[in-house]
């Protein structure tokens, strides 16, 4: 179930700059064959519905490949179906062979991922990249989708890619997630594997991953510990992270077994993301049982209000800020060019005289050329006739004195 009204397009139709349109296969309902908006519709829609405590809240699944992220979605959009409304989702990986779950927005009906690969000469990470760069040259029609649709939905799920570093450290990856965070309450659900995380120095690993990313991104953050043992036949039991996170002692005891040469580094990094713990939501779920899906929807319901109270205000300051900066910069770039061109300001009045004359229609290139013979036929014939003159008032001078000496 895919969007409508939203151009479609595959890789041998995007022109070399890059842009592409959002995807749209046929409609599920009525609802769904609207057309969508233009750019400049969509970003007024934008920024002319500043009521975000009636807007759905944006989760952004992030995780590592393997961690369950794409079984997570699946599994939270299935309770929210349940539960109603039903979400809006989207799916961001253009390299997924199958869904298992029903997408409103799908970028693989936008942009084929092997075509790309196979028209740039790319790899697969590289053909990751370019797909969500095509996608996100038309973004904000898929913005206006959802702010028409703002009243309908509770949350929107968004399904990256499992080569994590593909999203977040883009250029794509950071227009979407800003993007969303402008114009909607945003929350980046990070999926870990609890069973790989076992090991402390891997533990320690997802942390500085999961750090960097709540850095880079500056959005309320939620952490979902799957794989978790919550029933008996689960494997692991994830309250080890949980206990990790609050209690140093008990990671060192845990660090003491390893003997490897990062044992030192991941020590001395764990008394410094101490602080990021302590303000850090967690929670272990089951992305096959679906258990603690309601704790982990209650977490993303407190990363809401912590955006309205928090992150809203502090998002609109830096880019306020970042607004002002881009100006400064295009009044020094415009200073600096009038500068150059001061010293040149009279042969530039010079050239452009002459080139607008010469510019001023083909069709009088002949009478212009005959003009300018007759301008230099008149200097001739003028200096012809000054030379007469002086001839002349030479030959009366030497005549004056000839009589003047016979007298």
């Amino acid at each position: 179930m895919a969007e409508a009204g939203v151009s479609k397009m595959n890789a041998s139709s995007v022109p070399e700059n890059g842009s592409a349109g959002v995807a749209g296969a046929a409609p599920s309902n009525a609802a769904d064959s609207q057309q969508c908006p233009s750019s400049t519709d969509s970003s007024d829609n934008a920024k002319a519905s500043g009521d975000f405590s009636k807007k759905p809240t944006c989760l952004i699944f992030l995780g590592m490949a393997g961690s369950g992220k794409t079984t997570l979605v699946q599994k939270v959009t299935s309770y929210l179906y349940e539960k109603k409304p039903a979400p809006y989702v989207i799916n961001l990986d253009p390299a997924c062979a199958e869904m298992p779950y029903p997408a409103n927005i799908d970028i693989r009906d936008t942009v084929k991922y092997k075509d790309v690969m196979k028209q740039y000469g790319l790899g697969p990470n590289g053909g990751i990249v370019t797909s969500l760069n095509l996608f996100a040259t038309q973004f904000d029609q898929l913005l206006g989708l959802l702010d028409k649709r703002q009243d309908q939905h509770e949350y929107v799920i968004i399904d990256t890619p499992g080569q994590i570093e593909v999203f977040t450290w883009s250029a794509s990856g950071s227009i979407i997630t800003e993007a969303l965070a402008a114009g909607f309450p945003t929350v980046i659900v990070y999926v870990m594997d609890s069973v790989r995380s076992v090991n402390p120095v891997t533990f320690m690993s997802n942390m500085l991953y999961a750090c960097s990313i709540l850095y880079k991104t500056r959005l309320p953050f939620v952490v979902a510990l799957n794989k978790a043992r919550i029933l008996p036949t689960d494997v692991v039991d994830s309250s080890y992270a949980e206990e990790w996170m609050r209690d140093f002692e008990a990671f060192d005891e845990a660090l003491r077994s390893e003997s490897s040469y990062a044992t030192n580094l991941t020590y001395s990094m764990s008394l410094v993301l101490d602080e990021f713990y302590s303000n850090l939501r967690c929670t272990g779920v089951s992305a096959v049982t679906g258990a603690r899906l309601d704790r982990l929807l209650e977490l993303v319901g407190d990363a809401r209000r912590e955006y309205l109270t928090e992150y809203r205000a502090e998002y609109e300051r830096l880019r306020a800020a970042r607004d002002q900066a881009e100006r400064g910069r295009q009044r020094r770039d415009l200073q600096r060019l009038e500068a150059d061109l001061e010293p040149q300001d009279r042969e530039a009045t010079v050239e452009s005289d002459v080139t607008l004359r010469s510019a001023a229609r083909v069709d009088d290139d002949d009478d212009l050329a005959e003009e300018r013979e007759t301008e230099r036929d008149d200097e001739d014939d003028t200096e012809s006739f000054q030379s007469f003159l002086q001839q002349h008032k030479q030959r009366q001078a030497a005549r004056r004195t000839t009589d003047a000496s016979k007298s």
